[in-house]
């Protein structure tokens, strides 16, 4: 697993060969994960790799079949021992929130309170925190969908648990209160120093509200680290993909630079031999034909309002390549001849022939 270099904090959860079968299916293969204390751990990938299972077995909805799982130091799963969820110091917050529509949204979160403490200012400052103190008197279905998300959240944290998992929380929300309900739920972990992992297939939301983010492939963590490490530093061409827009272009390497269609550009992971150069759109920079750089023509703009996406295709070859411009590039219609560049390093793979004995989870 590739995780980059960090200081060591107290460690808040950890799974250590973590797997879990379904019948013949392996849905989690030997993950190995920590999260360190106020952190947020965001689990990406694609659907059905593992990452919910992963979750619920951290919250001991599950049995793993193999490993160790650990929480604020205490061993809750694994040698003989199964802790029950409601022992194991965790708060959850569903994707479909899972609130009691009879109850007010105070007794919604006072729920996952003891008896002793529901009296208290315990519900209010909750509420408080996540903005919804003059909506205690409510119940779920006069709210809107991310005031629910927001109550949900309260009733997680009103216990203080160790870790709150958060399993595709923002799923259910238009597009347009997706943004502003996952900043307003950051905020309200950051202000109580919660440590949180939370499951999403959503590259961007993992990408800006994370901490540290782990990708899950076939059940296996593949990689993690840093958003901007992983991003910059994919530990496949697959990964590289899946995390955002990324070109994979036949290259072929001298152990410093990479060679592709695109010319000549210093790559890390190089090594002398054939393989894959990984480049990112807005690594690439469109000029007039004239300017050097490798000639090619315009295929098509796609224009998104901060940004363009202009699709190339390279003379004489049988390559197209895709170059991310802020504003809009009006000149640049389909057909317009130009020329490419590349800035910055790209990200070099070795053919897999010549890759078979490395690792599949290797650290930075």
């Amino acid at each position: 697993m590739i995780r980059d270099g960090r200081d060591e904090a107290m460690t808040a959860a950890s799974c250590r060969g973590v797997s879990k079968r379904f019948g013949s299916a392996l849905a989690v293969r030997s993950a190995t994960l920590e999260l360190r204390e106020g952190e947020l751990l965001a689990l990406l990938g694609r659907s059905g790799c593992g990452k919910t299972t992963l979750l619920r077995l951290i919250a001991g909805l599950e049995r793993a079949d193999e490993g160790r799982i650990e929480i604020a130091g205490r061993l809750v799963e694994g040698s003989g021992t199964h802790v029950p969820p409601e022992k194991r110091g965790v708060g959850v917050v569903f994707q479909d929130y899972a609130l009691f529509p009879h109850l007010t949204v105070e007794k919604n979160v006072a729920f996952g309170l003891p008896r002793r403490e529901r009296r208290g200012g315990a519900v209010r400052e909750m509420l408080e925190l996540v903005g919804l103190a003059d909506k205690g008197k409510r119940r779920p279905h006069e709210l809107s969908g991310g005031e629910r998300q927001r109550v949900a959240l309260a009733r997680a944290l009103a216990p203080r648990p160790a870790v709150v998992l958060l399993d595709e929380p923002f799923a259910a929300l238009d597009t347009s209160l997706r943004a502003s309900v996952r900043t307003q739920v950051r905020e309200a972990l950051c202000a109580v120093g919660a440590t949180a992992v939370l499951v999403t297939h959503d590259q961007e939301e993992a990408l800006s509200v994370a901490d540290e983010v782990a990708i899950l492939a076939d059940g296996r963590v593949v990689q993690h680290g840093h958003p901007m490490s992983v991003y910059a530093r994919p530990s496949s061409a697959q990964v590289a993909q899946f995390l955002g827009d990324a070109m994979v272009l036949a290259a072929s390497s001298d152990g410093t630079h990479a060679s592709s269609a695109l010319g000549s550009v210093r790559a890390s992971g190089a090594t002398p031999g054939r393989g894959h150069v990984v480049l990112r759109p807005e690594q690439l920079v469109v000029l007039p034909r004239g300017a050097g750089g490798v000639p090619g023509d315009v295929v098509s703009t796609e224009f998104f309002g901060h940004d363009a996406l202009v699709t190339v295709s390279l003379a004489g070859q049988h390559t197209v390549v895709r170059s991310r411009m802020l504003g809009a590039p009006h000149h640049l219609v389909a057909g317009t001849p130009v020329s490419v560049f590349v800035k910055g390093e790209g990200t070099y793979f070795a053919d897999p022939a010549r890759d078979r004995a490395s690792p599949a989870m290797m650290r930075e």
